[in-house]
């Protein structure tokens, strides 16, 4: 049987794989949704993931990814026009799952085109959520596109950084917010703005935490997130980050956007109180999240995020406790409270 033409079953099945093999944390989020709106929040994470390994594939021509990304938008917002070779791509994957993720590129493609379990109202919000993200991940492109680990480049300003974080994980959440809408339940006018600026602080939070716990990786192929204006405040380079002793002269800065992190995910809280307590496994799935990055948050303030050599990340155990009181949190309706 040829690619794109399996199943239902068969399509849902290597789907479920390829989001296990690439999306990590993700995938436990993903496993208490609600079945009403699995398939379509999937969708919404495989898409952008399969974008984003093309993005961050190691080839020597960026002009080859900006094709390859535009070509594959493309595809995605009108499927008249015909899915770009990713078997090249596909081949200098270092990852195994990114590697069948590219290769097995029209199984999801094919399910948001032809599922009936996707509504059009469905797709709709999902090429709308990927035509965004991926212009992030062009502009990122265009933007390091002469970075290298002798050559750093920052972000210009706090403005670009908040469009970058809105652009790949703001619209994430509004996202979620329309599906889960559209799926699961309802909400009043007034009401209705409210939630949907929640949602896109709770998916900025998400990437900022990222991108200050990738900090010393990002330096090491020239990519700094870190605005260059905010480092001439305290009179720093992106070039002196590389060196771990200078964590002091830096914390102060970087202090600023661990608050601001967690302003966002205090709001991301309030996003969960407004939704039914009777949507246990929606409360869930948001709690989940939130709980990673709290614990992820209080390890940053730790930790020399400077020192290359150990990298700060929530390990497996913790991860299965933070399961158990999310669970509990969903059941009692209680907020999460920061964790000690």
């Amino acid at each position: 049987m040829a690619k794109g033409e399996s199943t239902v079953g068969e399509s849902e099945e290597i789907m479920d794989d390829l989001l296990e093999g690439t999306s990590r944390s993700f995938y436990l989020t993903l496993k208490v949704l609600p079945k009403k709106i699995r398939k379509q929040i999937g969708l919404g994470y495989l898409l952008p993931r399969l974008s984003d390994t093309i993005a961050d594939s190691k080839v020597g021509e960026k002009k080859i990814l900006l094709k390859l990304l535009q070509e594959y938008n493309r595809r995605i917002q009108d499927e008249k026009y015909p899915l770009p070779d990713f078997s090249e791509l596909a081949e200098i994957q270092e990852d195994v799952a990114e590697a069948r993720l590219l290769n097995e590129a029209m199984i999801p493609i094919s399910y948001l085109e032809k599922s009936e379990k996707i509504t059009s109202a469905d797709r709709k919000e999902i090429r709308k959520l990927l035509d965004i993200i991926i212009s992030g991940q062009i502009l990122d492109l265009e933007r390091f596109a002469d970075a290298s680990g002798g050559k750093i480049i920052s972000l210009a300003n706090e403005n670009d950084l908040d469009d970058y974080t809105y652009r790949v994980a703001g619209s994430v959440g509004e996202f979620w917010t329309h599906i889960s809408l559209s799926h699961l339940f309802t909400i009043s006018d007034d009401k209705r703005e409210i939630l949907f600026e929640k949602a896109v602080k709770f998916g900025k939070s998400l990437q900022l935490i990222n991108i200050l716990r990738d900090i010393p990786e990002d330096l090491r192929m020239g990519r700094c997130y870190i605005p260059k204006e905010s480092l001439n405040g305290i009179e720093m380079t992106a070039q002196e980050l590389l060196d771990m002793n200078n964590i002091e002269k830096f914390r102060p800065l970087y202090n600023s956007y661990l608050d601001r992190a967690e302003n966002y995910l205090d709001e991301a809280v309030d996003y969960v109180k407004m939704l039914p307590r009777s949507q246990f496994r929606l409360r869930l799935s948001c709690l989940l999240p939130i709980l990673i990055g709290q614990r992820t948050l209080q390890l940053l303030r730790e930790g020399n995020i400077l020192d290359f050599q150990n990298r700060i990340k929530v390990l497996r155990p913790e991860i299965k406790k933070i399961m158990r009181k999310s669970m509990w949190l969903s059941i009692t309706g209680i907020s999460p409270k920061k964790m000690s």
